[in-house]
């Protein structure tokens, strides 16, 4: 099928009431077992970049296997740019077709952010690509986010001026939960996610998907989530992976580790597209560029 948009994919999830996946890969293996075991379910999928994955093999290097492993793909794939905080590198990745990007400018005042965003947006809309915005400051585990604190968590009123004739194809508001591994039990904003979804119209992102529970997910997508962002959890098998099977097997064939790193990868990620409900959803609606 190719790479395609993500704004269509997060459209119909956002109808249709399910989440589609977005996946921090970090090679061609963990891409390769994300659309994989997005083909098994007949899943739209969004495969995510960091900005490091991309500094480490290089835009063209990345642009050419997603190119490949997508155009063998019967399933929608979006190539995404995850938390960007440079215009700059937002634009690069325009340049060299990424099919989506985000621009975390959350960390900067309100205005700026709003500015920040705005300028993306000009360069991707010609281009055919989709952008992500954020509002509010989705923090890491590191500073144990785990009591809900307001001062960090988007404001509706503020989400609303926000998005207010933008063309986003996906808005990340900070409603309590962080990024990597979480020490104790997340207290969510589920009031602000729900206002902020249906004042705004536009499909939310989740951010900090590792680690929630199952009903957590669920209540997230029903109050309007329609993109769930996975990456610790890849990054655990893709080491787990290779290290149990070397542990276990005592072998040292290459392409037998790789294989098993790609069905660990392709396993716990496919339990989550169909959590997410996103299986069966592939060829459902047009996903122009």
């Amino acid at each position: 099928m190719g790479l395609v948009s993500m704004k269509p994919i997060l459209e119909d999830a956002q109808k249709k009431k399910y989440a589609v996946g977005a996946f921090n890969i970090v090679d061609y293996n963990s891409a390769l077992a994300v659309v994989r075991a997005a083909e098994d379910l007949s899943a739209p999928v969004i495969v995510q970049t960091s900005v490091k994955t991309v500094q480490f093999w290089g835009h063209k290097t990345l642009r050419a296997w997603m190119e490949e492993i997508a155009g063998a793909s019967s399933v929608p794939v979006a190539l995404h740019l995850d938390h960007c905080k440079e215009v700059d590198f937002c634009k690069k990745c325009i340049d060299e077709r990424w099919t989506s990007v985000m621009l975390d400018g959350s960390a900067e005042s309100f205005e700026k952010n709003l500015a920040m965003t705005r300028e993306v947006i000009e360069a991707a809309e010609p281009a055919g690509v989709s952008v992500e915005a954020e509002l509010g400051q989705i923090r890491g585990v590191e500073e144990e986010v785990v009591a809900r604190d307001d001062a960090h968590l988007a404001d509706p009123e503020k989400a609303v001026e926000f998005c207010k004739g933008l063309n986003l194809a996906a808005f990340a508001p900070a409603i309590g939960t962080a990024h990597g591994v979480y020490k104790g039990e997340p207290e969510l904003a589920f009031d602000r996610l729900e206002e902020i979804a249906r004042r705004t119209g536009v499909p939310i992102a989740l951010h900090g998907g590792t680690g929630l529970k199952d009903e957590v997910f669920r209540k997230c997508i029903s109050l309007g989530v329609a993109k769930i962002n996975i990456s610790t959890q890849l990054k655990y098998a893709f080491i787990d992976g290779f290290v149990e099977y070397t542990a276990e097997h005592k072998d040292y064939d290459p392409l037998k580790v790789i294989a098993a790193q790609c069905e660990r990868i392709k396993k716990e990620m496919a339990e989550k597209m169909k959590l997410f409900g996103s299986a069966g959803h592939a060829g459902q609606t047009e996903h122009p560029l």
